[in-house]
């Protein structure tokens, strides 16, 4: 069988279309590829999992002192609702919220620099602050043309305690700081509710080691809105293409290809694979993930999630089979995440698009920047490691994580702070 771009472009087009996390649209999209894979013979099944779904049903900032001043702002889901009427308190710019920026931030409402990470949050946390504003965005945007993002107060940063959350554009937060804001009241009332995810799974049996277990993993979820074709309907549809090659070429291993879902919110769905599959995993010897692909202008990059030695025959097998792709070890912050932490080994495949050239988290990532030889030129990549994987006469790859990968993944999600918070 042949590989074909168009093919993929076309199931691309298909799918084009926003479904973030949890939404009638996240299931009409696991259908779509449910169908494809039944189609060709293959069945799928669609695997719910539960998810925490934060309702914003009103959020307001005002600026009360030294001029009056309503600004446009999101609330975060899962914050902490203000008091009836309000949280009225003194206004600080604590820009990245060093010791000496919040020397005197207890009881106030705070801005920040971009988006919270967890050392910032707990920072934030310790100095007693009251609410806290957040910002996106370029001081070039207009206003017409771009839309400001509902953001969550994920269970990672509710470890370490909660306050009211909004967040508004740099376009707004500069005036705010130029004119001396000193004095605001904010508003956020919200709920947060259970929704149904789903993943995606269908196996092609091996025909000599069928014990053995090399996945195929994409995330087919979007951030609202995106049509998320770039991020990461492409990374779906190169999955199928290979799935629809094992069809037809019986592999020596077996192979399960998984579609996961509410990736954007946390890799949900991977982390409710691993969960529910805890005796499988064990015979799950590699993770093959791709995350964002097809755009015309960029480069192809390799992640090995493994021993040095993995990236070592990733940098020879590119040169072997005249790929042109960049390969390291590390991590890489998508669904082969929750593997790596179940000590799987994983490989990581992104054709990232070059600046300026390809846009991700926005409603400009659409099929304009991409293209069916990209999809294609990507696909074969994966399709030749994948095959030298699942017909190797021993699996080369050692199922064991590094120490120096171990202390990257545990860095990523915070372990370390998290048993710090529970203690």
């Amino acid at each position: 069988m042949e590989i074909c771009g168009k093919r993929e472009f076309a199931l691309l087009e298909k799918m084009g279309f926003t479904r973030i996390a949890g939404s009638p649209e996240e299931l009409q999209a696991a259908e779509i590829l449910k169908s494809e894979c039944d189609a060709m013979g293959v069945p799928a099944i669609i695997e719910p999992f539960e998810i925490e779904q934060g309702i914003v049903e009103e959020a307001k900032l005002e600026i009360l002192e030294p001029f009056q001043m309503e600004v446009p702002v999101t609330g975060y889901q899962c914050a902490e609702n203000t008091p009836e009427g309000g949280l009225t308190a003194e206004f600080v710019y604590v820009e990245n919220g060093t010791d000496v920026d919040l020397r005197d931030a207890k009881g106030k409402i705070v801005l920040v620099n971009g988006f919270l990470r967890v050392p910032l949050f707990r920072r934030l946390m310790k100095a007693g602050v009251a609410g806290i504003v957040t910002m996106e965005g370029e001081l070039r945007d207009k206003r017409e043309e771009t839309d400001l993002s509902t953001r969550k107060l994920r269970r990672t940063l509710r470890a370490f305690g909660n306050v009211p959350m909004v967040h508004t554009r740099v376009l707004d937060a500069i005036e705010l700081v130029r004119k001396g804001a000193s004095k605001a009241r904010m508003v956020l009332k919200g709920r947060t509710e259970e929704r149904t995810s789903h993943n995606v799974v269908a196996t092609v049996l091996g025909t000599e080691k069928p014990e053995e277990i090399v996945s195929f993993g994409a995330h087919y979820d979007s951030v609202d809105f995106s049509k998320g074709v770039y991020d990461n309907g492409a990374g779906s549809v190169i999955n199928m293409e290979i799935l629809r090659y094992f069809k037809e070429n019986p592999p020596k291993r077996t192979l399960k290809f998984m579609w996961y879902g509410s990736e954007e919110i946390g890799l949900e769905g991977s982390w409710a694979y691993v969960k529910a599959h805890k005796e499988e995993l064990a015979n799950h010897l590699l993770m093959i993930n791709v995350d964002v692909g097809g755009p015309v202008l960029g480069v192809d990059k390799i992640t090995a999630t493994a021993e040095q030695k993995l990236a070592d025959y990733l940098d020879y097998f590119v040169k072997i089979h005249g790929f042109g792709a960049e390969t390291k070890q590390g991590i890489y912050s998508s669904d082969s995440i929750p593997f790596a932490d179940c000590g799987v080994p994983g490989v990581n495949f992104s054709r990232d698009g070059a600046q300026g050239a390809a846009y991700i988290h926005n409603r400009f990532d659409t099929l304009s920047f991409l293209s069916a030889e990209a999809l294609e030129k990507t696909t074969r990549i994966v399709l030749a490691f994948g095959r030298e994987m699942a017909n190797a006469a021993v699996l080369p790859v050692e199922r064991k994580i590094p120490q120096n990968i171990v202390e990257e993944v545990e860095k990523y999600l915070y372990k370390k702070e998290l048993s710090e918070a529970k203690a």
